[in-house]
Parts: structure tokens; sequence; C-alpha cells
């Protein structure tokens, strides 16, 4: 028996290839595509087993407390989650303990790995910073990837005994040395005909290593997202990163 599926966000790039990506597996299918203005009850209705969610921050908490009250596992893609977020969430789950959630900042399992290879190479070296680059018609900064990135080297580096990097610069210009998240300054760029692209810039005495993943095509994230919705109703619980589904 297929596994029902519903996409919120099912008019926008992503989410209009996740709604082709699904339709075209032989294990899943699409029972209801929902976009701004669409009720929600329509998740109740179709009897959707798993929802997608690629909507925006305004949107994605009130999608997610309608999914988890009513029994409806979810993937999600869409960015913007603080730590006040995840506990709401972790909170209600609780009273819902058969429901499964997986919240991953990128789907695309080269991005994952780039971001498990930066995690283990944190510890080796002195300096790090952050380039994301993306098309300018992304609605955040940083990236929720970069971000994500940033918290594993940060945890990394200070379960090394790691200490600040070091900088040297003094009355910078605003924002010319980044935003720190963790720690680390990430950049971010928003250039037309970019997709996205993030590259980890390693430094210490007498070498550099850079690790750098392209998203050419969003069709590069539907492997992830397919993986992420036949594995997460094996998974209750509020699950961060598509890495915890992988043999890594």
């Amino acid at each position: 028996m297929k596994v029902r599926v519903a996409v919120l966000g099912a008019k926008g790039r992503m989410g209009a290839e996740v709604v082709r990506a699904i339709s075209k597996s032989s294990d899943l299918e699409v029972v209801a595509q929902l976009d701004i203005g669409d009720s929600l009850n329509e998740l109740v209705s179709s009897k959707a087993q798993v929802v997608v969610d690629f909507t925006t921050p305004s949107a994605v908490m009130e999608n997610l407390e309608f999914a988890i009250s009513h029994g409806i596992h979810a993937v999600v893609g869409t960015t913007g989650f603080t730590p006040e977020r995840i506990a709401t969430l972790t909170a209600l789950q609780k009273s819902h303990p058969e429901v499964g959630v997986l919240i991953a900042p990128n789907f695309a399992l080269g991005a994952v790995l780039m971001m498990e290879f930066s995690k283990q190479a944190a510890k080796y070296f002195e300096s790090v910073e952050i380039v994301e680059l993306h098309h300018p018609d992304k609605v955040d900064a940083p990236s929720g990837t970069s971000a994500r990135t940033a918290e594993l080297i940060g945890q990394a580096r200070t379960e090394a005994g790691l200490s600040t990097a070091p900088d040297a610069t003094q009355n910078p210009e605003t924002g010319a040395r980044g935003a720190l998240v963790n720690g680390i300054p990430i950049h971010s760029l928003r250039v037309r005909g970019l997709v996205a692209h993030q590259e980890v810039i390693f430094g210490g005495l007498g070498d550099t290593l850079t690790i750098r993943h392209d998203s050419l095509d969003r069709v590069g994230y539907m492997p992830g997202i397919l993986l992420g919705v036949r594995n997460v109703p094996s998974h209750p619980g509020i699950n961060l990163g598509l890495e915890l589904f992988l043999s890594l």
C-alpha cells in the first residue's frame, strides 16, 4: 500500500518539484496539494499520513502544530527554526508520541555530507569561515544550511578545546566580517544565476582546506526528501537533520 503524502507549498518551485518526484515513485502517492489560502483540514479529509512542508517561516509553525495534533508525520524543508520553536514542537509532540517530524536545513545528500565532513575537519584547523551563495529571491540570510554547519563546527571546536579563531580586524565596516553563528563568520551572497552553493574554508599554519557543495538543480534535493518521507514514520520525535536517517 502506498504512503499517502500531502505537500504544503505545492505551487512553489520546491513544492512543485516534490509533487513531481512523489508522483513518479512506486511506493508513495500525492493525496493533497496545498498552498496559500487552502485549508489545513484537507490534510485530514485526504487521510494524509505524511506532510511535506516547503512554505515560509511565518506559516510553518501553524502547519506543523496542526499536523502533529492530528497524528500526521512531517518532513520539513522550510527554514526559520529557533531553539524556542523546536522546544514548542517538542512539547507538542510529547502529547502525540507516535508522530515523527524531520526538520532538515538541506535535503541534498551532498550537502549533508559537506556538513558531516566539516564537523570532522573542524577540530584540526585554527581558522574557519563559511561563504554561502544563493539566488537573490531567497528570503533568509544566512541560509539554514550555513547556520547548521556553523553550529556543528562550533560544537566540534568546543569539544576539541579550541579557542576563538584569530582575527586582528579593527573597526570593520558593518557586516564586513559576516554574521557570527556559534562564533563562526558566515558571508551571504545573493547573486542572479546562482541556485544554492556553500563553501567552508578551514585554515592552519601552511595549508587550507575548502569543502564546497553546489546545488545545480532542485531535482538534486528529491532523493533526500523521498528518503525522509519513507523513514519519518519509523522515527517518532523531532528529528533535526537528514543525517539521522543515513548510516554515517
